[in-house]
């Protein structure tokens, strides 16, 4: 197995003049090609972290590893294998795209016409084709934010850093952005993603790692950490009438038993295996949200032995925001 890209390991930060440390011994690593999110609310670390990371601050102590070279001791190195795609737009809005993609190319000593080929590829592919002899001055936020990535990807970094990405973007330019970066993750580019949108980071990344004040307190994929809510745990029912108890209380017409039958008889049999909520859904179905450790076959049984139809059943999950919450808690920063 090869060794990962990204090694960071006990990485502890102390700010002059700072009563605690602002990392207090975070640990990590990131494999080559993966999208790696790195969470938490303000203040939390996150930022001081990636900022030791790109080099832009100095740890106090463990050890920070990019492409095999030591951040502290050979910064130039890593800077060379690195990009930033900073959450502010940083671009030259006196020049063009094309301009801006141009002159980072030639910090990296590409020669002239392999600056200009790759700037005009990747303006294609950030759906900036035609655009590119346009001043930044009159582009759109996501217009602009999508030539930061462009410009970051000029030089062919071996690790991305994205912090924020969408940010502030609207509905299309986000999904746009959402998929140029899967398809940047699908051709094994190695990204460290920060975002405060629990939806972004359940699409995109392959594993996260959830910091708060100066400690990692979880590492996993995201499916894996939903696992950690108390009340992960639960199962969604999707119930008919059937012909068993429910039956005898249907409608004036004779027809099928009304929905509030069919809630009551299924909260009698129910209850017993654990909290439930139950609603009515089309058509007089009901769906049953059941809380707990219930074995799906336990109810199953009792949804038939009500004389109730089951339709469906499949197991809930809570969200990636539900753990952020429950992990860093509901207070602002």
């Amino acid at each position: 197995m090869s060794e990962p890209i990204v090694t960071v390991d006990e990485l502890r930060k102390r700010y002059d003049g700072a009563p605690t440390d602002a990392v207090k011994g975070i640990s990590f690593s990131i494999d080559e090609g993966e999208v790696f999110g790195l969470l938490g609310p303000n203040g939390a670390g996150k930022t001081t972290t990636i900022g030791v990371l790109t080099t832009r601050v100095l740890g106090t102590g463990g050890t920070v590893v990019v492409d095999g070279f030591d951040v502290s001791r050979d910064a130039t190195s890593v800077k060379q294998r690195i990009a930033v795609v900073p959450q502010r737009p940083n671009l030259d809005r006196s020049l063009t795209a094309l301009e801006n993609l141009t002159f980072h190319a030639a910090y990296f000593g590409f020669s002239r016409r392999a600056r200009k080929e790759r700037a005009e590829q990747l303006l294609e592919a950030f759906g900036l084709g035609g655009r590119g002899n346009e001043r930044v001055n009159n582009y759109s936020g996501g217009m602009a934010q999508r030539l930061m990535i462009a410009r970051a990807l000029m030089h062919r970094p071996r690790v991305l850093f994205l912090d924020e990405p969408t940010t502030g973007l609207d509905p299309q330019a986000r999904l746009f952005l959402w998929d140029q970066i899967e398809e940047l993750r699908d051709a094994g580019t190695t990204i460290l993603l920060t975002t405060h949108d629990m939806v972004e980071a359940e699409r995109l990344c392959h594993r996260i790692a959830i910091v708060d004040h100066g400690e990692r307190i979880a590492l996993d994929t995201p499916r894996g950490l939903r696992q950690l809510l108390p009340s992960s745990g639960g199962l969604e029912v999707i119930a008919d009438h059937g012909d068993g108890p429910s039956g005898a209380d249907g409608n004036a017409e004779g027809g099928a038993p009304g929905a509030d039958a069919l809630i009551a008889t299924l909260r009698a049999a129910l209850e017993p295996l654990g909290d439930a909520e139950l609603d009515e859904v089309d058509d007089g179905r009901v769906r049953v949200r059941l809380f707990g450790n219930a074995a799906p076959g336990a109810v199953a049984s009792a949804v038939e032995g009500a004389g109730a139809l089951l339709i469906s059943l499949r197991r809930l999950e809570g969200t990636l925001e539900d753990v952020f919450v429950h992990l860093t808690g509901r207070d602002l920063r």
